[in-house]
This record gives structure tokens, sequence and C-alpha cells, in this order.
């Protein structure tokens, strides 16, 4: 596995159980809905949240958040469209993104809330 998909891998494990340590229910991990994917969708009443994580080990060509462009967004709401349809979801929904920089044994984890529509 090539050493960005291992740091990309890492990075949705700490998203994971970051969100979990902050009231969040895991319902999918790296839902697929054809071409696209969604790396994790929670759940915290009223909301089902869907969420893009972005990790770096790197800052120098910008955040990790600065990596979610308009078309990635685009396709995660395609798949969360696919999602909500087929599982029946009538309540809110939100899309957040996790920004994780990894820099040796320090991990920064920011959380950005209803960061696109």
């Amino acid at each position: 596995m090539a050493t960005h998909n291992e740091t990309g891998k890492k990075g949705e494990e700490l998203a994971a159980n970051y969100l979990a340590e902050h009231g969040f229910e895991i319902i999918e991990k790296n839902f697929r809905w054809k071409r696209y994917e969604i790396d994790l969708i929670v759940k915290k009443e009223p909301f089902l949240v869907f969420v893009e994580v972005k990790t770096k080990t790197n800052i120098s060509y910008g955040m990790p958040e600065d990596d979610v462009t308009p078309q990635k967004a685009s396709q995660v709401m395609a798949a969360a469209e696919e999602y909500i349809y087929a599982t029946g979801w009538k309540k809110e929904i939100r899309f957040d993104i996790i920004s994780i920089i990894m820099k040796g044994q320090q991990v920064n984890i920011e959380h950005i809330v209803d960061a696109f529509y």
C-alpha cells in the first residue's frame, strides 16, 4: 500500500475514534455508491452527518481541508443522496470535514461542522 493510502487509512481511523469520543455513533465507514465514496457516516441526533476525512503529514501545499474541492463535495453529496434514499432518513443532515495533520507522534484534529452544502 502506498504511503499516502496508509496515511489516509490512519486518518480515517483517528477521525472515527475522535467522533465516537465526542458522542457520534458510527453508522458506516467507506460507504460506496458508483465510483463515489463517503469516508464516514455518523449520527448524533437530530443529524445524520456525512464526513469527509482529509489527512496530511506536510502542510507546505495547504491545509488538509483545502483538498475538498467543489467536485469532491459534489460527489459526496450525490452519494449521500443515494444513502438517504436507500435508508429512508427523514431528519436533518449535514456535511462535515475532519482535517488531520500528523507530524510524527503529534496529531492535530480539527472538526469543521457544516463544511459544505
